[in-house]
């Protein structure tokens, strides 16, 4: 019937109601009142800024195309059990803590240079490796990572953090947060299966955090009474710092926004967690101890890989974006989208496909390649 003016802006249909002779001086104030409002380096302060040179990503691949090698990210591929192993790697150098030392380290401040070569690898695998259906999320600066002659890895991420909370207004720390947040989000976004490996000698902590928050299930070693069982540890980076498309954290999208769990979260800014801790809060996904770590790992391994990948894609974009709504997560994350897609695909309605099979008593063929 249509709904005009005043009403469409009651039901929230629009944001503003502006009579015809006001709209362009309208339109005009609120343009004004938005730029007014932004962080970002006003167009009369932009040339006194001298920017960053924006050199190409340093790959090193493998002949085989097995490894791949950068200065904070390592990734290894094993084809047999279609698995890939993606690394990051702590600082091993002192980082500026002030604006003129991270403008003066430009490309290789160590955040910005995690968030180039991470969405590089990332990029790499989505559009080369199709067949690696799960990625295993790692870190590595335990007692031999980090500084030379410094903190271990974990201590220098949550240094550098604070160099980044501290300069966040900064125009580039502002642009590299910005990076890290699209790139941890195109892990959201990927059509994989994602295992965070919480091991001795890793360093989720801080914004590395976000990347084991990320991961569909989560695997923290814990032994009782192991002085070296490995830590993680939350801070203001988990709050909210690198959204993800529904415009929430990831521990908002965990624990539906319940303010309950994520207040005891916020009591533990800055504490290190082990396996036993975490597996409580609710953090991780499971805790085995010695006995149990590699079976456990393995059979969750080989579990995931053996399922339809077409059906594992739909399953995971329904489980990574719950709840709130936004443009992007309707995409991604609509339901019934997903399985009208996935009943006509041929790993389902094929010849050889799970549905014509079933209950016949024969195995299905997949084809194992992931859009």
């Amino acid at each position: 019937e249509g709904v005009r003016g005043q009403k469409a802006k009651d039901w929230r249909l629009v944001d503003e109601v502006i009579q015809t002779a006001d709209f362009g001086a309208g339109i005009a104030k609120r343009a004004v009142e938005l730029v007014a409002s932004s962080g970002r380096v006003a167009a009369a302060d932009v040339g006194k800024h001298k920017g960053v040179e924006w050199t190409r990503v340093a790959r090193e691949l493998s002949d085989d195309g097995n490894t791949l090698h950068y200065k904070t990210v390592q990734v290894s591929i094993d084809r047999a059990k279609r698995t890939v192993s993606l690394t990051v790697l702590a600082p091993t150098a002192v980082q500026p803590t002030d604006a003129a030392g991270i403008e003066a380290a430009g490309v290789t401040w160590w955040p910005l240079q995690l968030a180039r070569e991470l969405d590089d690898a990332i990029l790499h695998l989505r559009t080369n490796e199709s067949e690696m259906g799960l990625w295993l999320l790692k870190s590595n600066g335990g007692p031999k990572g980090g500084l030379e002659g410094g903190p271990e890895g974990g201590a220098a991420v949550l240094a550098s953090d604070s160099s980044l909370i501290a300069n966040k207004n900064h125009w580039l720390v502002r642009a590299t947060i910005g990076h890290l947040r699209r790139t941890f989000s195109r892990l959201d976004v990927s059509s994989r299966s994602l295992f965070a490996v919480i091991e001795k000698g890793s360093c989720f902590v801080g914004s590395l955090l976000e990347l084991a928050l990320a991961a569909d299930r989560s695997y923290m070693y814990f032994e009782p009474d192991d002085a070296n069982n490995p830590t993680i540890t939350v801070n203001e980076c988990n709050f909210g710092m690198f959204p993800m498309a529904s415009h929430q954290s990831r521990l908002q999208r965990r624990f539906y926004e319940e303010s309950s769990p994520l207040n005891a979260l916020q009591a533990t800014f800055g504490m290190a967690l082990d396996g036993a801790t975490a597996l409580r809060l609710g953090l991780v996904t499971a805790a085995p101890d010695d006995i149990d770590w590699a079976d456990e790992l393995r059979l969750a391994c080989e579990e995931r890989i053996a399922l339809s990948p077409d059906a594992l894609t739909g399953l995971e974009a329904n489980l990574r974006f719950n709840g709130k709504e936004t443009l992007a997560t309707r995409v991604f994350g609509r339901l019934s989208a997903w399985q009208n897609w996935i009943f006509i695909r041929p790993n389902a309605s094929g010849e050889s496909g799970a549905l014509k099979l079933y209950g016949k008593g024969a195995k299905a063929e997949f084809d194992m390649n992931r859009i």
